[in-house]
């Protein structure tokens, strides 16, 4: 896990709080993210409200070409990865211009719309933006609790 990304979210308390409510992987990441906001995201897990959407938005450092980019999102529910469906998969519809350069910052900038027929659980949201080679640009993984 890579923690030298600033985490915005409204209630910052302190840097401890902030790593808790967000993991940033690069592992196998060919990008390196500087910030990351998601909101509102009051209360850690983040508590998202049935039929309502939140805002996803992270900076990035490119550390590849590539002329696409898609976003993979899972929820993971005891350790199973499950396909979480998103308006727009195109990140270079999302705030990216493409294609993208090599040591070049984007702003991917989309929503998490939570449906109202989405039980009430806990789980992780892990969000992938993948390039050409099916590589991440970047990944992200948040706890969140969805409420009605």
């Amino acid at each position: 896990l890579d923690f030298d990304a600033a985490i915005i979210v409204p209630s910052l308390v302190s840097l401890d709080d902030i790593i808790r409510v967000l993991s940033i992987s690069s592992g196998s990441s060919t990008g390196k993210v500087a910030i990351v906001d998601i909101t509102p995201c009051a209360s850690q897990p983040c508590q998202l409200h049935k039929g309502q959407s939140y805002s996803v938005n992270v900076t990035f450092n490119s550390g590849v070409e590539s002329t696409t980019s898609k976003a993979v999102v899972h929820g993971i529910i005891a350790g199973v990865p499950i396909p979480f469906p998103i308006p727009v998969e195109d990140g270079c519809k999302c705030g990216i211009e493409c294609p993208i350069q090599t040591q070049k910052s984007y702003h991917y900038v989309t929503s998490l719309p939570v449906k109202s027929e989405y039980p009430a659980i806990k789980l992780v949201v892990k969000w992938e933006l993948k390039d050409d080679n099916q590589k991440d640009l970047f990944c992200i993984e948040f706890p969140v609790q969805i409420v009605s």
